[in-house]
């Protein structure tokens, strides 16, 4: 049962982590270099569509994580589970206070409606972005180096 619980989520909270990267490093860029509003439309769609799942699999992914060092606690490498559900909640901390905000803006915005600093914001937010990968790239480094 261990063995499932260990890669269930691993490929949770990696595949999580992948779709974070494409976002911060394929996905914006491509978006950024459409021509005319194209791009910013293309960011408020993403942000709907991720904003409406992404609570759940940071969430999920965070007390998959839980689980899984309370099923093996006694067990050399617990510590690595640990630090690694302590970055996933800093992650869905800085997602509720830093990015969340932001996105529930721009998922409604239009070329009619947007406001002027609009570009600056979405700067912002990738910025913000940047670190929280970062910060979940760390956590799935120490998930997959726990030992099973």
């Amino acid at each position: 049962m261990l063995n499932a619980l260990e890669i269930v989520t691993t490929v949770v909270v990696g595949v999580m982590v992948g779709v974070e990267f494409s976002v911060a490093f394929v996905i914006g860029p491509i978006l950024n270099a459409l021509p005319e509003d194209s791009g910013q439309l293309g960011h408020a769609h993403g942000g709907r569509m991720l904003g409406a799942v992404m609570p759940f699999w940071y969430i999920g992914s965070l007390v998959l994580v839980g689980i899984r060092a309370a099923a093996g606690w006694p067990h050399h490498g617990t510590g690595l589970l640990v630090t690694a559900g302590a970055l996933l909640a800093l992650s869905v901390v800085m997602s509720v206070l830093l990015l969340v905000p932001i996105n529930n803006r721009n998922k409604n915005w239009t070329p009619e409606n947007r406001p002027e600093d609009w570009k600056e914001q979405r700067n912002r937010w990738d910025r913000r972005h940047y670190v929280r990968v970062a910060v979940i790239v760390a956590a799935f480094a120490l998930l997959a180096a726990a030992p099973a």
